[in-house]
């Protein structure tokens, strides 16, 4: 899936190297943007304590008239540099090429017309040492490669920007045609190496943007997946590197299981059930998220639910049974659509358990204790289509519910309990309607 997510992506690249998703573009070139600021501040951190050098060593040799004319082309320098390295602290800077464009071009001006007095003092001194000039050329116009990374366009038109001074300038200056021809080859080659630079980094850059997305997405897809799997507050542990182990104190815990599913198993085709237990299921997973209960599993034909865990109820005990009354009342839909005479049973027990996740593979948030075993008992008790609870969720849960008289009942390994069953409103049954 991650491989098909980068074919996708590479394929909305244009001749050009951009993005074709105009949308994709610009999130590309400002994540790139945002991603530089701290080596732009480095940049003009350094241009700046590099002219601050020269202007400290400068009147050792330059001449007075000279110096002067260094200082003020040295104030506009630094203040641009100032500008710019604040100007990377605004929220909005990474959206605004032109900020680094007229920025860089500006001082590249300013450096040039500083060169020019570096090349009068050393011609001057008939020093014919012409590196440390180049160099301080070079160093604008490679950072500007770097800058416009991936944005070939801004870069042309801030190279074709910058050459135009600088031819001009050294036609003006020029005292023969020899420094002309050296010039222009010497300028070439560089910016030939630096639109090399450019492009080389810009690519590189949108190769790793692309994988990036990808794996933000494939990575989006199995936060999504566990946090379908699991409920989020245990996702967020997990995804913390915490051991998942719960104690809830008061929960009510739902078992809802379909009558005669093994005769019905026998009766249908095996691909009719399993489009069955899924519509019974989904049916099931509605009512959870309508009425705030927790599903915790299936197991086979049986549905499990927790109302008070992960998901805290004011009442669980009336959380868990508007659950199981929204169930059965979404039945007789589900037999008009599958031509199933189903039915199910629900049971209710309220207790306290212990909750958590155990293993590294097939993860799934489970419960233990006592209370699930006799939710899981009660259960077989209950009418079919109806609901039986446990005497601790009747205490809790009966409202205005109209339930029939408790039976003692003996349940296999938790011995004799009072089983309540919501009664059916069948005239001349014997209920009782206690309210809280």
């Amino acid at each position: 899936m991650m491989q098909q997510d980068a074919n996708r992506l590479e394929i909305a690249r244009s001749g050009t190297g951009r993005f074709l998703d105009s949308a994709l573009e610009a999130r590309f070139v400002t994540g790139e943007r945002q991603a530089r600021v701290v080596h732009m501040r480095l940049f003009a951190g350094f241009l700046a304590a590099m002219l601050i050098g020269y202007a400290l060593v400068n009147p050792l040799y330059f001449s007075r008239a000279d110096e002067l004319k260094f200082s003020v082309l040295l104030l506009p320098t630094l203040a641009i540099l100032a500008g710019f390295a604040g100007a990377t602290f605004w929220r909005g800077y990474a959206g605004k090429p032109i900020i680094d464009f007229a920025s860089l071009l500006g001082i590249a001006f300013l450096i040039m017309a500083e060169n020019a007095l570096l090349f009068e003092e050393m011609h001057r001194e008939h020093v014919q040492l012409h590196a440390p000039i180049a160099i301080n050329g070079l160093i604008v116009m490679a950072f500007a490669a770097i800058a416009f990374a991936g944005q070939t366009r801004w870069f042309a038109a801030w190279l074709a920007s910058h050459a135009a001074v600088y031819f001009t300038v050294m036609v003006e200056t020029g005292s023969s045609i020899v420094p002309v021809i050296y010039g222009t080859m010497t300028y070439i080659t560089s910016a030939s190496v630096m639109v090399l630079l450019n492009w080389s980094v810009g690519q590189a850059h949108r190769q790793s943007f692309l994988l990036s997305d990808a794996l933000s997405a494939e990575k989006a897809k199995t936060e999504e997946l566990l946090f379908n799997v699991l409920p989020p507050a245990v996702a967020e542990r997990l995804k913390a590197g915490q051991v998942v182990a719960d104690a809830y104190p008061d929960v009510s815990v739902v078992f809802i299981d379909i009558c005669g599913f093994s005769d019905l198993s026998r009766r249908i085709s095996p691909g009719h059930l399993v489009d069955l237990l899924n519509a019974f299921f989904l049916l099931a997973d509605k009512c959870a998220a309508e009425t705030g209960v927790e599903k915790v599993k299936t197991i086979g034909d049986a549905y499990l639910a927790i109302s008070g865990g992960n998901s805290p109820s004011h009442n669980s005990a009336d959380a868990a049974i508007r659950f199981g009354e929204a169930v059965i009342a979404g039945l007789p839909a589900l037999r008009a659509a599958t031509g199933i005479d189903l039915h199910i049973r629900v049971g209710i027990h309220t207790g306290p358990v212990v909750g958590g996740v155990i293993g590294e593979t097939r993860m799934a948030y489970d419960y233990w204790g006592e209370t699930m075993n006799i939710a899981a008992r009660i259960e077989g008790t209950a009418h079919p289509d109806g609901i039986a609870v446990s005497e601790t969720t009747w205490l809790r849960g009966r409202g205005d519910r109209h339930f029939e008289l408790p039976e003692k009942i003996t349940l296999k390994g938790v011995g004799e309990v009072p089983v309540f069953r919501l009664a059916r409103e069948q005239p001349g049954a014997e209920i009782i309607r206690l309210a809280i």
